[in-house]
């Protein structure tokens, strides 16, 4: 695999992880992995402003980790495909398995 790896590629991958690097972002990126959420719900939920959400959604967009689907008026967004929910999610379950210690 790593052969086939560009420096393209290596540093659009730790841009990826740079983005999900940062707290608020993730948080907001774990509540839109199952189901279309709006800006609004988002905000509510993680009790931040609208404005700073719909800041960090655009940057989430741009970098293809959330996808936006409008519904009439309102704009929801979930993760972009199923490659973003397993790399989440693997590491979700990774952090919180049990810590073995190898001597």
């Amino acid at each position: 695999m790593e052969s086939t790896c560009t420096d393209n590629s290596v540093a659009e991958l730790a841009d990826l992880f740079r983005l999900l690097g940062d707290v608020t972002r993730l948080r907001i990126v774990l509540t839109c992995l199952k189901v279309p959420v709006a800006v609004n719900d988002i905000a509510n939920s993680l009790n931040l402003s609208q404005s700073l959400v719909s800041h960090h959604l655009r940057l989430l967009r741009a970098a293809r980790i959330v996808k936006a689907e409008r519904q009439g008026k309102q704009i929801f967004y979930i993760a972009a495909d199923h490659h973003i929910s397993c790399l989440v999610t693997d590491m979700l379950d990774h952090i919180q398995e049990p810590h073995l210690e190898l001597d």
